[in-house]
């Protein structure tokens, strides 16, 4: 048997306006562009990805299931530019062949530096999912999949309300150097860490990046040796899978569908296809979970041993994307620095009681955690720049030095309310 997760990153931030050393006033963010694409994808992928599998679920009455990690930060952006989206999501989710991945609100990279900010924002978004889905996420994610063995122990001894183990298992990238021989078609578990609260140990799923890349990188490029996918040849290789691993992790960013490609590509009618033909190319033994049901229904067959940190950004599977250079890193170290500062200014103006100061307080730390964000990072990253690859697509600027330059004046900015 070959059991499909499908799970999807679901992400936009909130992008920063031109701002210059001459600007004073505390509005960072360009929401006339943050609308714009917001918008724009949800015309592209969101509506009719959302409306298509909503469709597959009742299609296949119940067989084919899905998963979603949606940060905060595109939540917040949803329901002032295209609420409906939310709608089909909650449509989604009532009919429970839809998981909802917990992760770090703001999307950002909290973890590496600050472990308090960490957990506040994993909290604030097991909240929003709570209240927008009605959903206690159970499986984890780290923002772009960053991952390493510390990560691993730190979610599987964080506690739930009932004081159990809050988290059963969590999803990351499939490594071949730190797999080896072995496949990514099985659970595994890391070291140091106990049980899941399920009676078995705290489970890691990881990424099939080559059937996965398929799909989110290779499906319009008319220079690979497969191309065109078909859902035929796909469900051929998802069936491979039997006797070498039950799990088929398909991980990929939301708007691989009619974003990244478009819907003339053909990726609608493959995905609106792909599950009929992995039910039918070996009748009665494949099948579609949701991580939370693979973590039940599956043992993990060994360790997943990663001692340095790993994602799933680039050929390289590091932080390289993020922390790759000089200016990564000041502007990393410079927006954490001011952590304490931030929240001591909320924790004074929550003291004090004055409504006008705990406003104040609040959009100051509101801004902070949105300047935390990776993608801002990530504009500043000169990996193949001159080459146009993905990381110049993805960017608002001309250059990695105009997106530091930007993100400092406005941290200058932000600095200055602290009263520092």
């Amino acid at each position: 048997m070959a059991s499909v997760v499908f799970y999807f990153q679901v992400h936009q931030p909130f992008r920063l306006r031109r701002y210059s050393v001459f600007d004073a006033d505390h509005f960072y963010f360009d929401q006339v562009k943050n609308g714009e694409i917001c918008r724009k994808v949800a015309e592209k992928c969101y509506r009719p990805a959302t409306s298509m599998i909503l469709d597959l679920v009742k299609r296949h009455k119940g067989r084919f299931k899905v998963s979603y990690a949606i940060t905060g930060v595109v939540l917040e952006q949803m329901a002032e530019f295209c609420p409906d989206v939310i709608d089909l999501f909650k449509r989604l989710a009532d009919t429970g062949c839809c998981e909802f991945i917990g992760e770090t609100y703001y999307h950002s990279l909290s973890f590496l530096y600050s472990r308090e900010e960490f957990t506040q924002q994993v909290d604030l978004h097991t909240k929003k999912t709570q209240e927008l889905f009605g959903q206690t996420p159970t499986v984890f994610r780290n923002t772009e999949l960053i991952y390493n063995n510390d990560l691993a122990h730190f979610i599987s001894t964080m506690p739930g309300p009932d004081g159990k183990p809050r988290w059963i298992g969590g999803i990351c990238e499939g490594v071949d150097p730190i797999l080896g021989y072995r496949s990514p078609n099985y659970l595994y578990r890391p070291p140091h860490t106990g049980d899941s609260g399920l009676g078995k140990p705290f489970s890691i799923m990881l990424k099939n990046y080559r059937l996965s890349d398929d799909i989110a990188f290779r499906f319009s490029n008319r220079g690979w040796a497969e191309w065109p996918l078909t859902a035929e040849k796909f469900a051929k290789w998802v069936n491979q899978i039997n006797g070498d691993g039950y799990v088929c992790n398909l991980f990929m960013d939301y708007e691989t569908f009619g974003e990244h490609q478009w819907a003339d590509t053909g990726i609608f009618k493959f995905l609106d296809a792909m599950p009929e033909k992995v039910f039918d190319v070996n009748p009665g033994q494949n099948d579609f979970l949701t991580p939370s049901e693979a973590i039940k229904k599956f043992e993990p067959v060994g360790f997943y041993d990663v001692p340095h940190v790993i994602s799933w950004a680039d050929t390289e599977r590091d932080l390289s994307a993020w922390l790759g250079n000089a200016m990564q890193s000041n502007a990393l170290n410079e927006i954490f620095r001011l952590e304490r500062l931030v929240k001591k200014r909320y924790a004074e103006a929550l003291a004090k009681g004055n409504e006008n100061d705990k406003h104040e307080a609040w959009h100051l730390l509101n801004d902070w955690r949105r300047l935390t964000t990776s993608d801002h990072f990530y504009y500043m990253s000169t990996k193949y720049w001159a080459d146009g690859d993905v990381h110049k697509y993805f960017s608002p600027y001309e250059s990695p030095y105009d997106a530091y330059i930007n993100y400092m004046n406005v941290l200058d900015n932000l600095r200055a309310r602290t009263g520092r």
